[in-house]
């Protein structure tokens, strides 16, 4: 058994590439120690999204996580959302307000979510750390296959940058489940899980 903490990415679109049902995934991630679960959906309709989601949340006791997608944080049990995500919400609904009025108005609304943002360097972790959330991505930390749009890779770097982050910090990008990373929580890991 491995002890690490383990924030698992569950992308739908991997599931359907490796033919694996929701029961499928949890049964191979249980030698694990998860403690969240990400559930990312880029292809399905927010209704099958839905549907989706209440039937992995059905399946587990493991808290689920709605990636970018505010719609559904009433059927999960948090939210994360990128650097663009945030800006793009939060313009929706406060218009030029701050993020850290527009985390205040989420929790406000939602106390018993978990709340989670991207970070990707010192400034937005400072900004992070004003902020009413529960933990902070941080990376990337390695190059992925996976992820086509990464602006910088850490490294070695994420340890000093994972330091000044007053909240929990999951290593994201390229992160193996045994890695272990100085001042890292959790190892944020997606396809990892499947090999």
């Amino acid at each position: 058994m491995i002890n690490k903490q383990i924030y698992a990415l569950c992308d739908f679109e991997l599931l359907q590439n490796h033919t694996l049902s929701f029961e499928q995934y949890l049964k191979k991630i249980s030698q694990y120690n998860i403690v969240y679960i990400q559930y990312r959906d880029k292809i399905n309709s927010i209704k099958q999204q839905k549907i989706n989601l209440l039937l992995l949340k059905s399946l587990t006791d493991i808290p689920i996580i709605i990636n970018d997608n505010l719609e559904l944080l009433e059927y999960a049990n948090g939210l994360h959302l990128g650097q663009d995500d945030i800006s793009k919400i939060k313009n929706q609904i406060l218009k030029n307000k701050t993020d850290k009025l527009f985390f205040e108005l989420l929790r406000k609304k939602y106390p018993n979510k978990i709340f989670g943002i991207s970070t990707h360097n010192e400034l937005e972790i400072l900004e992070a750390n004003k902020l009413d959330i529960d933990y902070i991505g941080l990376g990337a930390y390695r190059d992925t296959s996976t992820k086509k749009d990464i602006s910088g890779i850490l490294g070695d770097k994420i340890s000093y940058l994972a330091k000044i982050s007053k909240h929990p910090v999951g290593a994201i990008g390229g992160v193996k489940v045994d890695d272990d990373i100085e001042h890292i929580t959790y190892n944020v890991v997606g396809s990892g899980l499947l090999v």
